[in-house]
């Protein structure tokens, strides 16, 4: 599974267009991986959402993740599902959801790290890597963990790292220098006038820095 441009969509971050039609757009860009974020709407409107997002990128075989919710996931036939520290455990995920799934898991230190791939997850969201205003919780530059962290937990681990946080094109490089197999992001591409183009050079940014 190629992780180097991993759109996270949020509706409330896309300049009024709707989340399928953001998903359309990064498909039509290149886009590696899709996750169905949505953390401001109810379930039943995240389901109908991600029942429309489902079709897209199975119809162009791009992994669907589910952020956070594990019966979500199951209910629209998602690929996998993404946890944090919050959420269920990888274990029951995996019991849930079945051996073939992908399960990714947010972490921002080695000893996370760690202990998600020794608990069974595929990959790893790390971050934030610079400031971001995207999450509550990480607004500015004291939380940022940097391209140094991202390359201390790539040494670490054996399953695939993901940058997610601040990320651009015009950032991207570093992160997939210091060994990410890819950038997550969600307002580079929800947010930009072209989606599509936007998908487009985040994916020669990372494919120019893996060689």
């Amino acid at each position: 599974m190629d992780y180097g441009v991993y759109l996270v969509t949020q509706a409330s971050h896309s300049a009024g267009r709707s989340t399928p039609e953001i998903v359309s757009a990064a498909i039509d860009g290149g886009v590696d991986v899709v996750q169905l974020r949505e953390k401001d709407l109810t379930a039943r409107e995240r389901l109908a959402i991600g029942r429309r997002v489902r079709e897209r990128t199975r119809a162009a075989g791009v992994p669907l993740i589910v952020n956070d919710r594990i019966d979500l996931a199951r209910a629209i036939d998602a690929d996998g599902v993404h946890l944090g520290d919050d959420d269920l455990p990888l274990s029951v995920a995996r019991e849930l959801l079945g051996e073939d799934a992908v399960l990714g898991r947010s972490v921002s230190f080695v000893e996370d790290a760690v202990a998600a791939e020794a608990a069974g997850a595929d990959y790893l969201g790390v971050g934030a890597v610079y400031a971001t205003g995207s999450k509550d919780d990480i607004d500015d530059d004291e939380h940022a963990i940097g391209p140094e962290r991202i390359a201390t937990i790539v040494d670490a681990v054996s399953i695939p790292v993901v940058g997610i946080g601040g990320i651009t094109p015009d950032n991207a490089a570093p992160v997939v220098d210091a060994g990410a197999d890819g950038v997550a992001v969600i307002t580079a591409i929800t947010a930009a006038d072209d989606p599509a183009a936007a998908t487009r050079r985040l994916s020669e940014t990372v494919d120019d820095a893996r060689e």
